[in-house]
Protein backbone atom coordinates (compact mmCIF):
# COMPACT_ATOMS: atom_id res chain seq x y z
CA UNK A 1 0.00 0.00 0.00
CA UNK A 2 1.47 3.62 -1.12
CA UNK A 3 2.46 6.29 1.81
CA UNK A 4 1.61 9.99 0.27
CA UNK A 5 1.32 13.12 1.24
CA UNK A 6 2.36 17.24 1.51
CA UNK A 7 5.48 18.16 3.34
CA UNK A 8 3.74 21.01 4.38
CA UNK A 9 1.45 18.88 6.69
CA UNK A 10 4.43 16.31 7.62
CA UNK A 11 8.32 16.98 7.72
CA UNK A 12 10.68 14.25 5.58
CA UNK A 13 12.62 13.55 9.04
CA UNK A 14 8.98 12.22 11.01
CA UNK A 15 8.63 10.29 7.36
CA UNK A 16 12.00 8.44 7.51
CA UNK A 17 11.59 8.22 11.17
CA UNK A 18 8.53 6.70 10.51
CA UNK A 19 9.60 4.44 7.71
CA UNK A 20 12.69 3.26 9.56
CA UNK A 21 10.95 2.37 12.92
CA UNK A 22 8.27 0.55 10.26
CA UNK A 23 11.29 -1.16 8.71
CA UNK A 24 9.71 -0.61 5.60
CA UNK A 25 11.32 -1.70 2.46
CA UNK A 26 10.74 0.62 -0.82
CA UNK A 27 11.54 3.79 -2.63
CA UNK A 28 9.98 7.22 -0.93
CA UNK A 29 10.05 9.96 -3.62
CA UNK A 30 10.00 13.62 -3.12
CA UNK A 31 8.84 16.31 -4.87
CA UNK A 32 9.52 20.05 -4.95
CA UNK A 33 8.30 22.32 -7.50
CA UNK A 34 10.83 21.78 -10.39
CA UNK A 35 13.15 19.16 -7.65
CA UNK A 36 13.03 15.51 -7.47
CA UNK A 37 14.93 13.22 -4.97
CA UNK A 38 14.13 9.66 -3.72
CA UNK A 39 15.37 7.43 -0.91
CA UNK A 40 15.60 4.08 -0.98
CA UNK A 41 15.03 2.22 2.12
CA UNK A 42 15.43 -1.82 3.34
CA UNK A 43 14.50 -3.12 6.22
CA UNK A 44 13.99 0.39 8.07
CA UNK A 45 17.42 1.24 6.65
CA UNK A 46 18.65 4.17 4.14
CA UNK A 47 20.44 2.38 1.17
CA UNK A 48 20.34 4.81 -1.18
CA UNK A 49 19.52 8.24 -1.79
CA UNK A 50 19.77 10.91 -4.85
CA UNK A 51 18.53 14.31 -6.03
CA UNK A 52 17.88 15.24 -9.65
CA UNK A 53 20.36 17.55 -11.23
CA UNK A 54 23.04 17.47 -8.05
CA UNK A 55 26.74 17.57 -8.37
CA UNK A 56 26.72 14.68 -6.36
CA UNK A 57 28.38 12.21 -8.89
CA UNK A 58 30.73 9.80 -7.50
CA UNK A 59 33.73 10.84 -10.34
CA UNK A 60 33.22 14.26 -9.49
CA UNK A 61 33.16 13.54 -6.03
CA UNK A 62 36.34 12.01 -5.82
CA UNK A 63 38.22 14.52 -8.59
CA UNK A 64 36.70 17.32 -6.44
CA UNK A 65 38.43 16.29 -3.66
CA UNK A 66 41.90 14.99 -4.54
CA UNK A 67 41.13 11.58 -3.99
CA UNK A 68 41.80 10.74 -7.64
CA UNK A 69 43.24 12.98 -10.79
CA UNK A 70 41.17 13.86 -13.59
CA UNK A 71 42.68 12.09 -15.76
CA UNK A 72 42.61 8.70 -13.78
CA UNK A 73 38.78 9.25 -13.49
CA UNK A 74 38.69 9.62 -17.56
CA UNK A 75 41.38 6.80 -17.94
CA UNK A 76 37.97 4.82 -16.05
CA UNK A 77 34.96 6.22 -17.93
CA UNK A 78 37.18 5.11 -20.69
CA UNK A 79 37.56 1.53 -19.38
CA UNK A 80 34.04 1.39 -18.79
CA UNK A 81 32.40 2.32 -21.92
CA UNK A 82 34.22 -0.98 -23.26
CA UNK A 83 33.36 -3.10 -20.07
CA UNK A 84 29.83 -3.25 -19.72
CA UNK A 85 28.98 -3.93 -16.50
CA UNK A 86 31.73 -3.01 -14.72
CA UNK A 87 31.22 -0.43 -12.28
CA UNK A 88 33.50 2.81 -12.34
CA UNK A 89 34.63 2.64 -8.77
CA UNK A 90 35.17 -1.08 -8.87
CA UNK A 91 37.63 0.03 -11.82
CA UNK A 92 39.05 2.78 -10.19
CA UNK A 93 40.29 0.35 -7.08
CA UNK A 94 41.12 -2.03 -9.53
CA UNK A 95 43.87 0.17 -11.26
CA UNK A 96 44.91 1.54 -7.72
CA UNK A 97 43.46 4.91 -8.03
CA UNK A 98 41.24 4.76 -4.91
CA UNK A 99 41.35 2.36 -1.79
CA UNK A 100 38.48 0.37 -1.25
CA UNK A 101 38.36 1.99 1.87
CA UNK A 102 37.92 5.67 0.64
CA UNK A 103 35.44 4.54 -1.82
CA UNK A 104 32.81 3.35 0.48
CA UNK A 105 33.39 6.42 2.34
CA UNK A 106 32.78 8.96 -0.40
CA UNK A 107 29.69 6.68 -1.12
CA UNK A 108 28.30 6.88 1.92
CA UNK A 109 28.99 10.73 2.38
CA UNK A 110 27.05 11.16 -0.96
CA UNK A 111 24.10 9.57 -0.26
CA UNK A 112 23.91 11.06 3.63
CA UNK A 113 24.58 14.60 1.79
CA UNK A 114 21.58 14.05 -0.40
CA UNK A 115 19.40 12.64 2.55
CA UNK A 116 20.87 15.85 4.02
CA UNK A 117 19.61 18.15 1.04
CA UNK A 118 16.26 16.55 1.31
CA UNK A 119 15.59 17.30 4.94
CA UNK A 120 15.68 20.99 3.72
CA UNK A 121 12.81 20.88 1.55
CA UNK A 122 9.65 21.82 3.03
CA UNK A 123 6.66 22.02 0.80
CA UNK A 124 6.28 19.69 -2.16
CA UNK A 125 4.73 16.29 -1.93
CA UNK A 126 6.30 12.75 -1.26
CA UNK A 127 5.55 9.28 -1.94
CA UNK A 128 6.31 5.63 -0.80
CA UNK A 129 5.99 2.61 -3.15
CA UNK A 130 6.58 -0.97 -1.08
CA UNK A 131 8.96 -3.06 -2.12
CA UNK A 132 10.45 -0.59 -4.97
CA UNK A 133 14.44 -1.02 -5.18
CA UNK A 134 16.82 0.35 -7.24
CA UNK A 135 16.88 -0.75 -10.68
CA UNK A 136 19.78 1.17 -12.36
CA UNK A 137 23.12 -0.80 -12.84
CA UNK A 138 26.29 0.14 -11.29
CA UNK A 139 25.02 1.86 -7.79
CA UNK A 140 26.98 1.13 -4.97
CA UNK A 141 24.38 0.90 -2.16
CA UNK A 142 25.19 1.19 1.80
CA UNK A 143 23.19 0.94 4.94
CA UNK A 144 22.71 3.11 7.56
CA UNK A 145 19.87 3.50 10.20
CA UNK A 146 17.46 6.55 9.31
CA UNK A 147 17.75 7.48 13.39
CA UNK A 148 21.85 8.12 12.86
CA UNK A 149 20.74 10.78 10.02
CA UNK A 150 17.51 12.71 11.55
CA UNK A 151 19.84 14.49 14.94
CA UNK A 152 22.37 15.74 11.95
CA UNK A 153 19.62 16.66 9.12
CA UNK A 154 17.60 18.39 11.50
CA UNK A 155 21.02 20.26 13.06
CA UNK A 156 21.48 21.46 9.67
CA UNK A 157 18.23 22.90 8.80
CA UNK A 158 18.27 25.05 11.62
CA UNK A 159 22.03 26.48 10.62
CA UNK A 160 20.49 26.43 7.17
CA UNK A 161 17.70 28.92 8.11
CA UNK A 162 20.50 31.21 9.23
CA UNK A 163 22.95 30.72 6.12
CA UNK A 164 20.23 31.80 3.48
CA UNK A 165 19.71 35.19 5.20
CA UNK A 166 23.56 35.89 4.29
CA UNK A 167 23.45 33.39 0.96
CA UNK A 168 19.96 33.64 -0.30
CA UNK A 169 21.37 32.22 -3.94
CA UNK A 170 24.29 30.44 -5.04
CA UNK A 171 24.66 33.33 -7.81
CA UNK A 172 25.97 35.33 -5.55
CA UNK A 173 29.03 37.00 -5.96
CA UNK A 174 31.43 37.42 -2.43
CA UNK A 175 34.73 39.66 -2.37
CA UNK A 176 37.10 39.37 0.63
CA UNK A 177 37.67 42.55 2.82
CA UNK A 178 40.61 41.70 4.87
CA UNK A 179 42.56 38.29 4.78
CA UNK A 180 42.03 36.39 8.13
CA UNK A 181 45.56 35.52 8.39
CA UNK A 182 46.15 39.20 8.16
CA UNK A 183 44.26 40.15 11.12
CA UNK A 184 45.68 41.51 14.19
CA UNK A 185 43.15 38.87 16.07
CA UNK A 186 44.07 35.36 16.79
CA UNK A 187 41.67 34.01 14.41
CA UNK A 188 41.05 30.03 14.02
CA UNK A 189 39.64 29.07 10.40
CA UNK A 190 37.55 25.91 9.89
CA UNK A 191 39.01 23.30 7.58
CA UNK A 192 36.25 24.45 5.16
CA UNK A 193 37.35 28.40 5.63
CA UNK A 194 40.34 27.46 4.71
CA UNK A 195 38.88 25.61 1.87
CA UNK A 196 37.28 28.23 0.08
CA UNK A 197 38.98 31.23 1.18
CA UNK A 198 41.76 30.97 -1.42
CA UNK A 199 38.58 31.22 -4.29
CA UNK A 200 36.66 33.97 -2.76
CA UNK A 201 37.96 37.01 -5.13
CA UNK A 202 34.86 39.19 -6.17
CA UNK A 203 34.32 36.99 -9.93
CA UNK A 204 33.51 33.74 -8.86
CA UNK A 205 30.05 32.60 -7.63
CA UNK A 206 29.24 30.87 -4.48
CA UNK A 207 28.34 27.65 -6.74
CA UNK A 208 32.22 28.40 -8.51
CA UNK A 209 33.56 28.37 -4.90
CA UNK A 210 32.01 25.33 -4.00
CA UNK A 211 33.08 23.40 -7.26
CA UNK A 212 36.70 24.86 -6.55
CA UNK A 213 36.58 23.99 -3.32
CA UNK A 214 35.71 20.57 -3.61
CA UNK A 215 32.79 21.22 -0.59
CA UNK A 216 28.96 20.46 -0.82
CA UNK A 217 26.68 23.37 -1.01
CA UNK A 218 25.64 23.14 3.43
CA UNK A 219 29.73 23.09 4.16
CA UNK A 220 29.89 26.01 1.53
CA UNK A 221 27.37 27.93 2.74
CA UNK A 222 28.45 27.47 6.38
CA UNK A 223 31.85 28.02 5.49
CA UNK A 224 31.46 31.57 3.92
CA UNK A 225 28.81 32.78 6.40
CA UNK A 226 31.08 32.31 9.05
CA UNK A 227 33.36 34.47 7.11
CA UNK A 228 30.69 37.05 6.56
CA UNK A 229 29.93 37.41 10.44
CA UNK A 230 33.71 37.74 10.97
CA UNK A 231 33.55 40.60 8.80
CA UNK A 232 36.30 39.41 6.64
CA UNK A 233 33.56 38.74 3.51
CA UNK A 234 30.93 40.90 2.01
CA UNK A 235 28.45 40.51 -1.14
CA UNK A 236 29.87 41.88 -3.95
CA UNK A 237 27.03 41.79 -6.25
CA UNK A 238 25.11 38.51 -8.29
CA UNK A 239 25.83 36.85 -11.55
CA UNK A 240 23.21 38.54 -13.97
CA UNK A 241 22.35 36.72 -16.98
CA UNK A 242 20.26 39.61 -18.88
CA UNK A 243 23.31 41.51 -18.63
CA UNK A 244 25.70 39.19 -19.93
CA UNK A 245 22.92 37.89 -22.93
CA UNK A 246 21.77 41.69 -24.22
CA UNK A 247 18.33 39.79 -23.07
CA UNK A 248 19.06 37.19 -25.90
CA UNK A 249 16.86 34.36 -24.96
CA UNK A 250 18.18 31.28 -26.54
CA UNK A 251 22.02 33.16 -25.36
CA UNK A 252 20.32 32.91 -21.99
CA UNK A 253 18.83 29.30 -22.32
CA UNK A 254 22.81 27.92 -23.69
CA UNK A 255 23.90 29.66 -20.20
CA UNK A 256 21.85 28.72 -17.66
CA UNK A 257 21.68 24.99 -19.20
CA UNK A 258 25.01 24.87 -19.51
CA UNK A 259 25.90 25.79 -15.98
CA UNK A 260 23.53 23.50 -14.76
CA UNK A 261 25.21 20.63 -16.20
CA UNK A 262 28.35 21.77 -14.96
CA UNK A 263 27.52 21.85 -11.43
CA UNK A 264 25.91 19.00 -11.76
CA UNK A 265 29.64 17.13 -13.40
CA UNK A 266 28.44 16.69 -16.33
CA UNK A 267 30.77 18.00 -18.36
CA UNK A 268 29.88 16.52 -21.83
CA UNK A 269 26.28 18.27 -21.48
CA UNK A 270 27.74 21.01 -20.08
CA UNK A 271 30.42 21.60 -23.11
CA UNK A 272 27.63 21.16 -25.81
CA UNK A 273 25.64 24.16 -24.42
CA UNK A 274 28.44 26.85 -24.61
CA UNK A 275 29.69 25.92 -27.67
CA UNK A 276 26.00 26.61 -28.78
CA UNK A 277 26.48 29.83 -26.65
CA UNK A 278 29.84 30.68 -28.58
CA UNK A 279 28.01 30.10 -31.46
CA UNK A 280 25.62 32.73 -30.87
CA UNK A 281 28.19 35.32 -29.51
CA UNK A 282 31.86 34.18 -30.00
CA UNK A 283 32.93 36.50 -27.34
CA UNK A 284 31.01 35.78 -24.91
CA UNK A 285 31.78 35.84 -21.48
CA UNK A 286 30.27 33.45 -19.62
CA UNK A 287 30.57 30.51 -21.98
CA UNK A 288 34.28 31.09 -23.25
CA UNK A 289 35.37 31.27 -19.19
CA UNK A 290 33.24 27.99 -18.35
CA UNK A 291 34.59 26.26 -21.44
CA UNK A 292 38.19 27.46 -20.41
CA UNK A 293 37.64 25.58 -17.04
CA UNK A 294 35.97 22.62 -18.93
CA UNK A 295 39.18 22.35 -21.07
CA UNK A 296 41.56 22.98 -17.83
CA UNK A 297 39.69 20.03 -15.77
CA UNK A 298 40.51 17.71 -18.74
CA UNK A 299 44.36 18.96 -19.00
CA UNK A 300 43.38 20.14 -22.15
CA UNK A 301 45.91 23.70 -21.47
CA UNK A 302 45.99 24.84 -25.00
CA UNK A 303 42.19 24.75 -25.76
CA UNK A 304 41.79 26.33 -22.15
CA UNK A 305 43.86 29.10 -23.07
CA UNK A 306 42.37 29.52 -26.08
CA UNK A 307 39.01 30.14 -24.51
CA UNK A 308 40.54 32.55 -22.01
CA UNK A 309 41.73 34.70 -24.36
CA UNK A 310 38.73 35.38 -26.57
CA UNK A 311 37.42 36.63 -23.31
CA UNK A 312 36.46 40.74 -24.18
CA UNK A 313 38.70 43.04 -21.75
CA UNK A 314 37.20 43.91 -18.23
CA UNK A 315 35.56 39.96 -18.00
CA UNK A 316 37.31 39.46 -14.92
CA UNK A 317 40.66 40.44 -16.35
CA UNK A 318 41.99 39.09 -12.88
CA UNK A 319 40.67 36.14 -12.72
CA UNK A 320 41.34 35.64 -16.06
CA UNK A 321 45.06 36.16 -15.93
CA UNK A 322 45.64 33.99 -13.06
CA UNK A 323 43.90 31.01 -14.66
CA UNK A 324 45.91 31.33 -17.47
CA UNK A 325 49.50 31.69 -15.81
CA UNK A 326 48.53 28.63 -14.03
CA UNK A 327 47.65 26.93 -17.31
CA UNK A 328 50.92 27.92 -18.90
CA UNK A 329 52.73 27.29 -16.05
CA UNK A 330 51.64 24.08 -16.49
CA UNK A 331 52.81 23.78 -19.79
CA UNK A 332 56.14 24.78 -18.75
CA UNK A 333 55.98 28.38 -20.24
CA UNK A 334 57.43 29.97 -16.87
CA UNK A 335 57.96 33.62 -19.31
CA UNK A 336 54.43 33.58 -20.18
CA UNK A 337 53.14 32.65 -17.12
CA UNK A 338 55.10 35.00 -15.04
CA UNK A 339 53.69 38.15 -17.91
CA UNK A 340 50.23 37.32 -16.95
CA UNK A 341 50.95 37.21 -13.32
CA UNK A 342 52.15 40.87 -13.74
CA UNK A 343 49.10 42.00 -15.54
CA UNK A 344 47.24 40.11 -12.25
CA UNK A 345 49.01 42.22 -10.10
CA UNK A 346 48.15 45.53 -12.14
CA UNK A 347 44.55 44.44 -12.01
CA UNK A 348 44.81 44.07 -8.55
CA UNK A 349 47.78 45.73 -6.96
CA UNK A 350 47.34 45.14 -3.47
CA UNK A 351 46.90 41.18 -3.71
CA UNK A 352 49.64 39.99 -1.95
CA UNK A 353 49.50 36.15 -3.30
CA UNK A 354 50.32 37.04 -6.51
CA UNK A 355 54.08 37.59 -5.18
CA UNK A 356 53.62 33.68 -3.98
CA UNK A 357 52.47 32.45 -7.27
CA UNK A 358 55.74 34.41 -8.78
CA UNK A 359 57.85 32.04 -6.45
CA UNK A 360 56.44 28.82 -7.29
CA UNK A 361 56.89 29.30 -11.24
CA UNK A 362 60.27 31.19 -10.95
CA UNK A 363 61.06 27.90 -8.38
CA UNK A 364 60.09 25.71 -11.12
CA UNK A 365 62.36 27.87 -13.82
CA UNK A 366 65.14 27.32 -11.09
CA UNK A 367 65.97 30.57 -10.65
CA UNK A 368 66.62 30.55 -7.08
CA UNK A 369 67.13 34.47 -6.49
CA UNK A 370 63.82 35.59 -8.09
CA UNK A 371 62.21 32.85 -6.02
CA UNK A 372 63.53 34.52 -3.02
CA UNK A 373 62.88 38.08 -4.00
CA UNK A 374 59.23 36.94 -4.93
CA UNK A 375 58.98 35.52 -1.38
CA UNK A 376 60.49 38.51 0.26
CA UNK A 377 57.95 41.04 -1.12
CA UNK A 378 55.57 38.87 -0.23
CA UNK A 379 57.01 38.58 3.07
CA UNK A 380 57.16 42.52 3.62
CA UNK A 381 53.40 43.39 2.18
CA UNK A 382 52.28 45.26 4.84
CA UNK A 383 49.25 42.87 4.66
CA UNK A 384 50.75 40.17 5.66
CA UNK A 385 50.34 39.49 9.29
CA UNK A 386 51.09 36.27 9.60
CA UNK A 387 53.24 34.19 6.25
CA UNK A 388 50.62 31.29 4.70
CA UNK A 389 51.87 27.77 4.51
CA UNK A 390 53.04 28.06 0.89
CA UNK A 391 55.09 31.24 1.77
CA UNK A 392 57.20 28.66 4.55
CA UNK A 393 57.35 25.33 2.31
CA UNK A 394 58.67 27.43 -0.75
CA UNK A 395 60.97 28.81 1.55
CA UNK A 396 62.25 25.90 2.67
CA UNK A 397 62.92 24.73 -0.68
CA UNK A 398 64.63 28.01 -1.88
CA UNK A 399 66.88 28.51 0.79
CA UNK A 400 67.94 24.82 0.80
CA UNK A 401 68.78 25.28 -3.10
CA UNK A 402 70.36 28.37 -2.51
CA UNK A 403 72.77 26.09 0.06
CA UNK A 404 72.10 28.15 3.11
CA UNK A 405 69.87 25.29 4.98
CA UNK A 406 70.62 26.58 8.14
CA UNK A 407 68.22 29.15 7.38
CA UNK A 408 65.63 26.79 5.64
CA UNK A 409 65.45 24.77 8.90
CA UNK A 410 65.34 27.96 10.93
CA UNK A 411 61.98 29.10 8.73
CA UNK A 412 60.76 25.77 8.59
CA UNK A 413 60.69 25.46 12.35
CA UNK A 414 58.99 29.02 12.33
CA UNK A 415 56.27 27.16 9.72
CA UNK A 416 55.55 24.49 11.72
CA UNK A 417 55.16 26.20 14.57
CA UNK A 418 52.07 28.35 12.83
CA UNK A 419 51.08 25.01 10.85
CA UNK A 420 52.07 21.96 12.79
CA UNK A 421 49.90 19.82 10.11
CA UNK A 422 51.64 21.44 6.66
CA UNK A 423 52.72 18.03 4.79
CA UNK A 424 55.01 20.47 2.48
CA UNK A 425 56.27 22.11 5.39
CA UNK A 426 57.33 18.82 7.22
CA UNK A 427 58.30 17.24 4.17
CA UNK A 428 60.90 19.90 3.09
CA UNK A 429 62.29 20.94 6.59
CA UNK A 430 62.67 17.28 6.91
CA UNK A 431 64.80 16.77 3.37
CA UNK A 432 66.95 19.56 4.18
CA UNK A 433 67.86 17.98 7.98
CA UNK A 434 68.22 14.88 5.69
CA UNK A 435 70.69 16.58 3.53
CA UNK A 436 72.41 18.22 7.20
CA UNK A 437 72.97 14.34 7.47
CA UNK A 438 70.49 14.67 10.33
CA UNK A 439 68.59 11.56 9.20
CA UNK A 440 66.42 10.54 12.82
CA UNK A 441 65.22 14.04 12.69
CA UNK A 442 63.97 13.83 9.26
CA UNK A 443 62.47 10.59 9.52
CA UNK A 444 60.26 12.09 12.71
CA UNK A 445 58.93 14.65 10.44
CA UNK A 446 58.36 12.62 7.34
CA UNK A 447 56.66 9.68 9.38
CA UNK A 448 54.45 13.11 11.25
CA UNK A 449 53.94 14.00 7.62
CA UNK A 450 51.99 10.78 6.70
CA UNK A 451 50.10 10.68 10.06
CA UNK A 452 48.39 13.85 8.76
CA UNK A 453 45.03 13.67 7.16
CA UNK A 454 45.28 13.38 4.21
CA UNK A 455 48.66 11.60 4.14
CA UNK A 456 51.41 13.66 2.59
CA UNK A 457 52.31 11.34 -0.50
CA UNK A 458 55.68 12.70 -0.62
CA UNK A 459 56.60 11.78 3.04
CA UNK A 460 56.02 7.95 2.38
CA UNK A 461 58.56 8.58 -1.02
CA UNK A 462 60.78 9.94 1.45
CA UNK A 463 61.09 7.36 3.86
CA UNK A 464 61.05 4.53 1.05
CA UNK A 465 64.47 6.38 -0.13
CA UNK A 466 65.36 5.98 3.34
CA UNK A 467 64.80 2.13 3.65
CA UNK A 468 66.17 1.56 0.25
CA UNK A 469 69.46 3.35 1.06
CA UNK A 470 69.79 1.10 4.38
CA UNK A 471 68.91 -2.14 2.57
CA UNK A 472 65.52 -2.37 3.92
CA UNK A 473 63.56 -3.37 0.34
CA UNK A 474 60.69 -4.39 1.96
CA UNK A 475 60.17 -1.43 4.01
CA UNK A 476 61.02 0.78 0.66
CA UNK A 477 58.34 -1.11 -0.73
CA UNK A 478 55.85 -0.46 0.91
CA UNK A 479 56.66 3.10 1.71
CA UNK A 480 56.51 3.39 -1.90
CA UNK A 481 53.39 1.79 -2.93
CA UNK A 482 51.58 3.77 0.15
CA UNK A 483 53.00 6.45 -1.81
CA UNK A 484 51.88 5.85 -4.96
CA UNK A 485 48.07 4.76 -3.86
CA UNK A 486 48.07 8.38 -2.15
CA UNK A 487 49.63 10.29 -5.39
CA UNK A 488 49.56 8.01 -8.79
CA UNK A 489 51.66 10.43 -10.65
CA UNK A 490 54.35 11.56 -8.26
CA UNK A 491 57.16 10.51 -9.73
CA UNK A 492 58.70 8.51 -12.41
CA UNK A 493 61.80 7.55 -10.13
CA UNK A 494 58.90 6.16 -7.34
CA UNK A 495 57.87 3.65 -9.98
CA UNK A 496 61.48 2.98 -11.33
CA UNK A 497 62.34 1.32 -8.07
CA UNK A 498 59.07 -0.37 -7.33
CA UNK A 499 60.30 -1.90 -10.87
CA UNK A 500 63.48 -2.51 -9.90
CA UNK A 501 62.29 -3.97 -6.50
CA UNK A 502 59.76 -6.28 -8.93
CA UNK A 503 62.59 -7.41 -10.97
CA UNK A 504 64.77 -8.48 -7.99
CA UNK A 505 61.45 -10.14 -7.04
CA UNK A 506 61.31 -12.21 -10.12
CA UNK A 507 57.91 -10.78 -11.01
CA UNK A 508 58.85 -9.33 -14.38
CA UNK A 509 55.51 -8.54 -15.55
CA UNK A 510 54.95 -6.54 -12.99
CA UNK A 511 58.23 -4.94 -13.14
CA UNK A 512 57.56 -4.32 -17.01
CA UNK A 513 54.66 -2.87 -15.72
CA UNK A 514 55.87 -0.38 -13.64
CA UNK A 515 58.66 1.10 -15.94
CA UNK A 516 55.89 1.55 -18.19
CA UNK A 517 54.31 3.71 -15.88
CA UNK A 518 57.56 5.15 -15.36
CA UNK A 519 58.10 5.76 -18.77
CA UNK A 520 54.45 7.51 -19.37
CA UNK A 521 55.00 10.15 -16.77
CA UNK A 522 59.38 10.58 -17.59
CA UNK A 523 59.30 9.27 -21.61
CA UNK A 524 63.30 11.04 -21.27
CA UNK A 525 64.13 8.85 -18.08
CA UNK A 526 67.55 6.78 -19.19
CA UNK A 527 67.06 4.67 -16.50
CA UNK A 528 63.52 3.09 -17.41
CA UNK A 529 64.21 3.56 -21.21
CA UNK A 530 67.53 0.65 -20.63
CA UNK A 531 65.08 -1.67 -18.31
CA UNK A 532 62.24 -1.46 -20.86
CA UNK A 533 65.10 -2.41 -23.44
CA UNK A 534 65.38 -5.61 -22.15
CA UNK A 535 61.80 -6.77 -22.47
CA UNK A 536 62.09 -5.57 -26.28
CA UNK A 537 62.91 -8.66 -27.67
CA UNK A 538 60.29 -10.91 -25.64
Amino acid sequence: MAIEGALQDVSLADICQLLGMGKKTGCLSITDRSNFGYIYFEQGRIIYASVLNRRDRLGELLVRNHVITRKALSEAVETQSTAKGRRLGEILVDVGAVSLEDLQRYIQAQIEEAVYHLFTWNQGSFHFDTDQMPDEEGLYLVSIPAEALLMEGARRVDEWSLVEKKIPSFDVVFQLDKNPDQSSEDVELTKDQKKVLPYIDGVRTVTDIMDEAGLVEFETGKALYGLIQAGFVSRAGERSTEEETGGDEALSQHLNVGTAFYRSGMLEDAEREFEQAIAIDPKQARANFMMGLIAFRRGKLEESLKHFGAMPPGAGDYSIHRNTALALELMGQYKDALRELDSALIARPEDHEVHLARAAVHLKARDVAKTLAALRQYRTSPRVKKPSARYYAYTVLASAVSGDLDYAVAVGREGMGHYPDSGPILVNTGAVLERRGEVEAAQALYKRATGLNPPAPQAHKNLGDQAYAHGDMQGAQAQYEKAVKLSPRLGDDVYLRLGTLAYKGNDRDMARLLWRRAADINPHNEAVKANLEMFAGE
